[in-house]
């Protein structure tokens, strides 16, 4: 049995718009300089008050950020428009994998469970994924709580388990905790970054990561 874990934000979502849209309100909402888009884009995949340490140098009220955020990403969502779009091929590959009866998915995101709960049941991937890690649950990534905590859970050794993801600090989660990790060529980090952090090869696109889980993990052949 192997364990495919994915990221979220960056991976198999494309929500980037909305997470600079948050951030800015934050800051304004505290008065402080709003980071530029690169900058803000730079700590996705991290729980929100590291993502708050990094971006105001540990300077800054990190807490108080992450709650302003929190409170963005609520009036954002109550949009009737507001939609996270998923990047081309991810919903197509997310329901292969789970039809497999040999391999098992979850989820490591910095997402809040709320947010992760919110996703699944506007996308029906509810029941979908047999594990699932958020920043509720564990340290922030590059910690590899997270990875440990779905292996105990699934039952899969960690020689079996592979963790995809857009940024250096899923790189390095799956490094820490001795799994192996595919980047994704679509996200926020870039692909040179993503191999220096560990990542054993880079897809440019989901039909490129079906295939690269097809030759160096077998039970995701379709």
């Amino acid at each position: 049995m192997k364990l495919i874990i994915f990221d979220i934000d960056g991976t198999l979502v494309d929500s980037q718009n909305f997470i600079v849209e948050a951030q800015k309100q934050a800051f304004n909402a505290l008065g402080l300089p709003v980071p530029n888009r690169g900058r803000a884009l730079s700590v996705v995949g991290l729980s929100l008050i590291e993502a708050f340490d990094v971006l105001t140098l540990g300077q800054g009220p990190s807490e108080q950020l992450a709650e302003a955020y929190k409170l963005a990403w609520k009036q954002l969502h109550a949009d009737p428009g507001f939609d996270d779009p998923l990047y081309p091929g991810a919903e197509q590959l997310v329901r292969e994998l789970a039809r497999r009866e040999d391999c098992l998915l979850g989820v490591a995101t910095g997402k809040s469970r709320a947010g992760v709960s919110r996703l699944f049941e506007r996308r029906g991937w509810s029941g979908l994924f047999a594990t699932v890690q958020t920043a509720d649950d564990a340290p922030s990534k590059p910690a590899p709580d997270m990875i440990f905590q779905a292996l105990a859970e699934t039952g899969v050794s960690v020689r079996e388990c592979w963790m995809i993801g857009d940024t250096t600090f899923d790189m390095a989660m799956a490094r820490n905790a001795g799994a192996r990790a595919i980047g994704v060529g679509w996200g926020y980090h870039g692909s040179d970054l993503l191999l220096e952090a560990g990542a054993a090869t880079i897809a440019e696109d989901f039909g490129a990561l079906r295939d690269i889980l097809e030759a160096v993990a077998p039970c995701a052949t379709i």
